[in-house]
């Protein structure tokens, strides 16, 4: 950290934690200890209600948590939190946020009270480059966030943040800053894509709601999605709009695809991708979810 991001993130000590302090500034980047090499991981969060139900899905999260150390702390890049510019949480006890509606009241009766990292924050903004990361002290974890991470770490014991997702920035953008948070593996961040590889609420079969079920175009773009990744071909999918009908009907907003590129653009020569929890449900949505590792 230069003086520069010094003097400005001493001005931003406030925003983060009253509690902070000022003597305590100098220890923040070293308080990440480091460790081996994280994996990173993509995961289709698909309904809410995964939060609650016990499904093969929910089996799959607690199963691959048992193939990762514990980490240090998770990043989060989630679907549901974009904004204009970057934003990290920063807060020292984020809110469980039920950003839904229609469901049932043992879904919003549940918290997940992970505490936060304001020092991941202050690792986070300073090791990116190509934009300003400000801190965030009111959003909190969506169910992007805590309705998978409750799988893997249900005792709430490992802190997280979210990092948002600029939506005024195009596909390649977010892949080159998603470069720029490979340190953190090495500190023992897990770093967590929170999104659907096939996600159209506007095409849902209503009446195989539960069921396994795609139509052909979300067969197919689920198909070359998983050939573009084995491939190492992230050129394609950053450019997905280019990619035909059967991804224009996947992808017809790109918020849930996104924190796939952050994943995939942390991938290394040496690692290898695992997919799991790899089916469809109610037509246009797909739980495909993949680690990557050496």
């Amino acid at each position: 950290m230069n003086r520069k991001q010094f003097i400005r993130s001493i001005a931003l000590l406030p925003l983060i934690s009253s509690a902070m302090k000022l003597h305590q500034f100098s220890q923040i980047t070293n308080n990440l200890s480091a460790s081996q090499q994280m994996p990173v991981l993509f995961l289709g969060h698909g309904s809410p209600m995964n939060a609650i139900e016990e499904n093969e899905f929910v089996s799959g999260f607690r199963k691959i948590s048992e193939t990762i150390q514990k980490p240090n702390a998770i990043l989060c890049i989630s679907a549901h939190w974009e904004t204009k510019g970057t934003f990290v949480t920063a807060m020292q006890q984020p809110q469980t946020i039920h950003d839904f509606g229609g469901f049932p009241k043992a879904l919003f009766d549940v918290q997940y009270p992970a505490p936060g990292s304001p020092q991941l924050a202050l690792e986070t903004k300073a090791i990116i480059k190509k934009t300003t990361v400000a801190f965030d002290t009111k959003w909190g974890l969506d169910h992007g966030a805590w309705s998978v991470i409750k799988h893997l770490y249900p005792k709430a014991d490992v802190p997280v943040i979210e990092m948002s997702i600029d939506y005024s920035q195009s596909p390649q953008y977010h892949y080159d800053l998603a470069k720029e948070l490979a340190s953190l593996r090495m500190k023992g961040v897990l770093i967590i894509g929170s999104g659907n590889m096939v996600h159209n609420l506007g095409l849902l079969a209503w009446d195989k709601l539960n069921e396994q079920y795609a139509f052909d175009w979300a067969i197919e773009a689920n198909e070359k999605m998983k050939s573009l990744i084995e491939k190492e071909d992230h050129k394609a999918l950053i450019n997905f709009k280019s990619q035909g009908k059967a991804f224009d009907l996947a992808i017809p907003s790109p918020e849930h695809f996104i924190p796939l590129l952050y994943v995939l653009a942390l991938k290394e020569a040496n690692e290898k991708v695992l997919f799991f929890n790899d089916k469809p449900i109610a037509g246009s949505l797909s739980m495909t979810s993949l680690k990557i590792q050496a």
